[in-house]
């Protein structure tokens, strides 16, 4: 390993320690408190389980077991912070992977750039050191991309579904893997694509038997059920937030019927996406080659999930790294201009920020500011966020378009040669 990736990659683990220690500090002197209220809830998990009881005594513990159970650690050594230094670890190891990803063809310093764009982002450090545990699901994904890479396909669908059990969304990236698996394997590819997905279905039933079979059906109904039919009116940046809060308002209940469907635009979203650009160019001989390549798959991915995460009906700042980690892929061959890029950027942290300026009213000072307060920003970010998501697609396919181009520029000159 050169001596400059080394460097970041100390550099990476020094800033998150410092994150940690401060954290710490604000925890013990602040009354805004910098952990995350969802690892209060994997902790009190992980002491159910640390006694021998059901991580789903805890109110709001909607995940799999498997997650509570690292935080037995925490109770064996009697220290609230320390499993915090796991998901650090999976942060870690995840930019780790994207290193290995980024083409060999690329300089060190364009792929210390791009590397940077997850190891040293700070929306990811603060995520990682507050407590999250999305950091895991992201170490997850980046194996399964690394070993489609190196065409370990058992392991690969394994660890696709140890992801969907861990978190169901992944599910999402199952169209845009099977495309890949046929584009790019040239034997028995029917075999490979049919027997990757059967393992990855094996995986996800033995994996959720095992759980029922300890903790019944509270946990299918905690971990699945659960996110069928949820709503939540704080901390959404969804523009489903509004609609969903009256109309759980209006029936009295805690969960709203239209919760149900929201998920409908979503999926249709996020599989047309993965089905217009990475299927389609398939079947041009120009760009057939391109979808072959991994970076490719990797790009549809992150449309894909930036899709979802805007569609969603539940959306939350720690969603933004579910599509950050494929964000150093897509940035490799963007042909989007800096002051586009800088448009975007902009977009993106405005949007947040005009609905933020809402949220802070409503959760620290009490204010009733659903509306119009929280709706405008709830439309804003959604608008924001759509338009952003356009600019991705657009870029995408100008690639696609590039290429065939470029490629049939010399048959066009081969022929004018002849003709004269």
């Amino acid at each position: 390993m050169e001596k400059k990736i080394t460097y970041l990659l100390i550099l990476s683990c020094l800033i998150r320690f410092a994150f940690f220690s401060y954290g710490i500090y604000q925890d013990n002197h602040f009354k805004v408190k910098y952990t995350d209220i969802d690892y209060h809830v994997f902790n009190d998990a992980g002491y159910y389980i640390y006694n021998g009881m059901s991580p789903y005594l805890r109110e709001t513990y909607r995940y799999t077991p498997l997650l509570s159970w690292l935080f037995i650690i925490n109770h064996y050594f009697n220290n609230f912070h320390l499993s915090k230094l796991i998901f650090v670890i999976f942060d870690i190891l995840t930019g780790i992977i994207i290193l290995h990803l980024l083409p060999n063809k690329l300089s060190t310093t364009k792929k210390l750039k791009l590397a940077s764009l997850w190891l040293l982002n700070p929306m990811v450090i603060t995520i990682s050191t507050r407590g999250n545990a999305e950091t895991i699901l992201c170490f997850l994904i980046m194996l399964v991309i690394l070993t489609l890479k190196n065409k370990q396909f058992l392991i690969s669908s394994i660890l696709f579904g140890l992801s969907i059990h861990f978190k169901i969304y992944p599910i999402i990236y199952a169209l845009p893997i099977t495309i890949y698996l046929f584009n790019s394997i040239k034997e028995n590819k029917y075999v490979v694509i049919f027997n990757y997905g059967l393992i990855t279905l094996v995986t996800i039933i033995i994996l959720n038997l095992l759980m029922f079979q300890m903790y019944g059906f509270e946990f299918l109904d905690q971990t699945y059920l659960y996110h069928i039919y949820r709503f939540d009116h704080r901390h959404n940046f969804s523009i489903w937030n509004q609609l969903l809060y009256l109309d759980s308002a209006l029936t009295n209940t805690t969960s709203s019927s239209l919760s149900k469907y929201a998920f409908i635009p979503q999926i249709g979203m996020v599989t047309l996406i993965g089905f217009y650009n990475l299927w389609l160019p398939a079947f041009s001989t120009i760009t057939k080659k391109r979808a072959r390549h991994l970076h490719v798959l990797c790009n549809v991915l992150f449309i894909q999930t930036f899709a979802f995460v805007t569609f969603n009906k539940v959306c939350t700042s720690q969603y933004f790294i579910w599509y950050l980690i494929f964000l150093p892929f897509y940035c490799e061959g963007s042909q989007l201009s800096l002051f586009r890029l800088g448009t975007m950027l902009a977009i993106w942290i405005g949007s947040q920020a005009a609905w933020l300026n809402e949220g802070y009213k409503l959760e620290f000072l009490g204010k009733n500011v659903f509306y119009p307060g929280l709706f405008i920003g709830n439309v804003i970010f959604f608008l924001g966020n759509s338009w952003i998501l356009g600019q991705f697609i657009s870029d995408l396919r100008s690639r696609h378009y590039a290429s065939k181009k470029s490629k049939s520029l010399p048959h066009r000159q081969t022929s004018k040669s002849k003709s004269s």
